[in-house]
């Protein structure tokens, strides 16, 4: 059996917002989690980091089920979400959803107006009694995703006529307007310019005063910039999780050094 090394810090139950034990991923016969077990904290942002192919963005999919959609996917182990079991057979993954958002590497603004991209979460949850409490929703979650100053003149124009650091925040305001516990961000910034990127990671920092935030990024240097804690994988497996400042100064693990001093990945 393989164990992650963890690094010492004293964290009560009450810190721990997810909790995943031994969880195994097979696409079909591939076996893509080996046995990852984690605690990821709430109010703190969780980088994953590894190279490409290491697993961490099938591990961030399972926090939200979004591995249910592919049907070769087979999911083993124990997460939960404040305790509960999200893969009980009583767990509806739609409201699950709605309580783990999700964020994509490709800002992806549907097809409707600005202000319809963020109402459309809040609609179908049936957060809104009226048209007044469906506004103030918008508004909420687009100052939250740090653009309601660039829009709020233009709601009801495309979401998709937004420069891509834009679309970017319009979709993390799409992602907090049914008020989740949990961001996930899978790359959130790979496909955006210096400046957009900048914007997005003082966002992610001010997210995760209400937030626990868990991001997926390839970029080092991003992860050390907006993450407390940082879990480190390598061919499917958890090599290693604990403090950032320690992970990136002092890793335990000889792999994890190997990975940040550029000799693997």
């Amino acid at each position: 059996m393989f164990d992650a090394k963890i690094s010492e810090t004293t964290v009560t139950q009450n810190d721990i917002k997810i909790a995943a034990r031994k969880v195994q991923v097979y696409y079909g016969e591939a076996h893509a989690i080996k046995d990852v077990s984690v605690d990821i904290l709430d109010k703190t942002v969780t980088a994953f980091i590894g190279p490409s192919g290491c697993g961490k963005s099938t591990f961030l999919r399972c926090i939200n089920r979004m591995n249910d959609t592919i049907p070769i996917c087979r999911v083993e182990g124990d997460i939960l979400l404040d305790g509960e079991d999200i893969y009980d057979k009583r767990v509806d993954p739609v409201n699950l959803r709605a309580r783990v958002g999700m964020v994509f590497q490709k800002p992806n603004p549907f097809p409707k107006s600005i202000y319809d991209n963020v109402a459309y979460g809040p609609r179908i949850h049936g957060l809104a009694r009226t048209k007044a409490d469906l506004d103030e929703i918008v508004e909420r979650a687009l100052r939250r995703g740090a653009i309601w100053e660039e829009v709020k003149d233009r709601l009801h124009q495309p979401g998709t006529g937004l420069s891509g650091g834009q679309q970017q925040r319009l979709c993390i305001a799409r992602a907090v307007a049914t008020e989740p516990e949990v961001l996930l961000m899978d790359e959130p910034c790979s496909a955006l310019d210096p400046i957009a990127t900048a914007q997005v990671e003082e966002l992610i920092d001010e997210l995760r005063q209400s937030y626990s935030v868990v991001i997926v990024t390839h970029s080092m240097q991003q992860a050390a910039r907006v993450s407390q804690k940082t879990a480190f994988f390598h061919l499917g497996n958890l090599v290693e999780y604990g403090d950032t400042e320690q992970i990136f100064t002092n890793p335990v693990d000889p792999r994890t050094e190997s990975y940040i001093t550029g000799r693997i990945g």
